[in-house]
């Protein structure tokens, strides 16, 4: 078991790679009440063409990643794990991306119980006809209930407008005629192709004993047979670089509007990993904060003149294959609001950020870092996320501090083309 030391933030991660490939982590926490363990896979809603090597080519339906989610929890003895977790003191839950699927539990006490449980379920697949027919009942209402979420629909409505060709733009739990498309052969295809040891990850984090666990887990993977894994092939078609459609317009039951803007990622600045891929986001971040976070002048106008509320704000997502800022709210006038950061952003990339502004936000941003390294969850999740991605989370304090004002400019530059803008819009229905 390797020990990898943080001196920096006082952490130190042990790791280990398994024989049949699977990547555990354990990040002691001493004098924490909670642990908190995620079990991972490097596959979500977006992969639905894919290929083992040496086996042939797979196209699935829309919605079967969150779909398998759903069956896992379904055990071959009729036992509900929710309330086999619920037994031994933990809470649990899952949830699927557009990249990965991850199934976690956090409790104070019985970790080793619970740890062994979340192994098992999660390589124990149980699918039959009847519950798969079952199931496509269930997320046929949850699709529908998100068809009705005014905070969904502007959400998706901005990536929609953005995406022409990536799968991004399909919505993660597919819809109504996509699932029912799916049978259990499919489910067992995408189960053996995605969750084999090879392509998960397993983050414990919390007042552990490191040696313990890392036993624990490796006496339960050498129990279980897998079979040897080649390397899985994901294909896309390739994204053009305009939007869609500048504007997507929705009217939903709501009492005022909402109203999403954003960049789409050129192709020149996606498929980075590691350093340069965490440089990339941490920069674009920060002079999304710089333009229009909370402390800035645009911001501050925009909320006096009563066009935001304290909940409009901003993110940045970028992965392999795609990459965008999403900013926005809930809004009185959203004519109004668009056409004022039309007129004003403009000037703000043009003029750029200060040295001043860039290390009050750098410095804010170290201090938040440090300050979610107090969170489990946090850790685990962020963690997980970057490793598959090739960053180290434990390396975003030191790639705040060597950023340069002059980088985050460049960056700003380079993202914000009016060219791959687009806006999603939910107005009320009268």
């Amino acid at each position: 078991m390797q020990k990898i030391e943080h001196q920096q933030v006082q952490e130190r991660l042990y790791y280990e790679k398994l024989p049949n490939g699977l990547e555990v982590y354990i990040l002691p926490k001493e004098g924490f009440a909670k642990t908190y363990a995620t079990f991972t896979t490097k596959y979500g809603s977006i992969d639905n063409t894919f290929q083992v090597k040496g086996k042939e080519k797979v196209t699935v339906p829309d919605g079967i990643a969150h779909f398998l989610e759903h069956k896992m929890f379904e055990q071959e003895s009729g036992e509900d794990v929710f309330q086999q977790f619920s037994r031994q003191g933990a809470s649990a839950n899952a949830f699927t991306s557009f990249t990965r699927t991850a199934y976690l539990f956090s409790c104070t006490s019985h970790v080793e119980e619970n740890l062994t449980t979340l192994l098992d379920f999660v390589q124990s697949p149980y699918f039959t006809d009847e519950n798969v027919e079952k199931e496509k009942g269930i997320i046929g209402q949850e699709i529908r209930m998100y068809d009705d979420n005014p905070d969904w629909r502007v959400y998706f409505g901005l990536i929609e407008a953005m995406y022409q060709k990536h799968p991004v733009k399909i919505d993660i739990a597919g819809t109504v005629e996509s699932i029912s498309k799916i049978t259990k052969e499919m489910l067992y295809t995408c189960y053996h192709t995605f969750y084999h040891p090879s392509n998960m990850l397993l983050f414990v984090v919390g007042s552990v004993d490191p040696e313990k666990i890392m036993a624990l887990v490796k006496e339960n993977q050498a129990a279980k047979s897998f079979e040897p894994q080649a390397e899985i092939l994901r294909f896309f078609e390739e994204e053009p670089e305009e939007v869609v459609e500048k504007q997507k317009e929705m009217k939903l039951s709501v009492g005022i509007s909402k109203c999403m803007f954003g960049f789409k990622e050129s192709r020149q600045y996606l498929g980075k990993t590691g350093d340069s891929m965490l440089k990339q986001e941490l920069a674009t971040k920060i002079c999304l904060e710089a333009l229009i976070g909370s402390g800035s002048e645009l911001y501050q106008s925009l909320y006096n003149e009563g066009l935001i509320d304290e909940h409009f704000g901003f993110d940045y997502s970028l992965e392999q294959g795609y990459g965008h800022s999403m900013i926005g709210g809930d809004t009185p006038d959203p004519d109004r609001l668009l056409s004022r950061i039309q007129t004003e952003l403009p000037k703000l990339i043009e003029k750029g950020i200060s040295a001043e502004d860039f290390e009050r936000i750098r410095k804010k941003r170290i201090g938040s870092a440090l300050r979610s390294l107090n969170y489990p969850e946090w850790i685990a999740n962020q963690f997980t996320g970057y490793r598959f991605n090739g960053i180290d989370l434990f390396q975003m304090i030191p790639a705040l501090e060597q950023l340069t004002v002059d980088e985050v400019n460049q960056r700003m530059r380079e993202h914000m083309n009016w060219d791959r803008f687009a806006i999603s819009l939910v107005k009320p229905l009268t």
